[in-house]
């Protein structure tokens, strides 16, 4: 008995019967990343990165089982003054040329609750690359009502240290700290 149930079970998981990650694509139109940091003791200052590129391996079955892929062009960055656009892309910071990216990696997930999780991933900025620890929750997963398609979303933050990535100037007058908040919804993948 116990080897006809093991036989039918190696045959279950064979057959592809065990649910698999679904890959998503990002919606670049509703994803950003918002970072703050302190300019002096005076301010908190904010920047965004938007309209960038990715993709997630969301198994929804076994979050753990997931994955996310991300990269975003440097130039993209949004801080809502021109010369402090110029200031970051010199290189005093990003040395940033057109075609340079930002990119993420997962390396693993570990779910902290229903719908919360840790995301260990690789961050490179420029030649450097660190582990970032994103501290993710999923807002929702269903059909989208426009799309008609499978859809999620989520919000992530983490803090890292520019100076981690060689991007130190004037700390820590202007802080190392850096806050990051991300919000992305992704589309199921034709």
């Amino acid at each position: 008995m116990k080897t006809t149930l093991m036989a039918a079970a190696l045959a279950f998981a064979a057959t592809g019967a065990v649910a698999a990650p679904v890959q998503y694509d990002l919606d670049s139109s509703h994803s950003q990343v918002v970072f703050t940091y302190e300019h002096l003791g005076y301010s908190t200052t904010y920047g965004m990165f938007s309209g960038f590129e990715g993709e997630i391996m969301f198994d929804q079955e076994d979050p753990a089982n997931s994955s996310v892929e991300v990269s975003m062009p440097v130039r993209s960055m949004l801080t809502g003054w021109e010369e402090r656009f110029q200031h970051f892309m010199s290189d005093d910071f990003f040395g940033a040329e057109e075609g340079d990216m930002i990119t993420f990696v997962s390396t693993g997930i570990e779910v902290t609750g229903e719908d919360t999780a840790n995301i260990t991933g690789d961050l490179t900025i420029g030649d450097t690359t660190q582990e970032v620890v994103l501290d993710a929750t999923l807002n929702q997963a269903g059909t989208h009502p426009m799309a008609n398609k499978e859809w999620v979303g989520f919000d992530a933050t983490t803090t890292v240290q520019r100076s981690d990535f060689g991007l130190d100037k004037f700390a820590p007058a202007i802080s190392d700290e850096v806050q990051v908040m991300i919000s992305i919804e992704a589309g199921k993948a034709e």
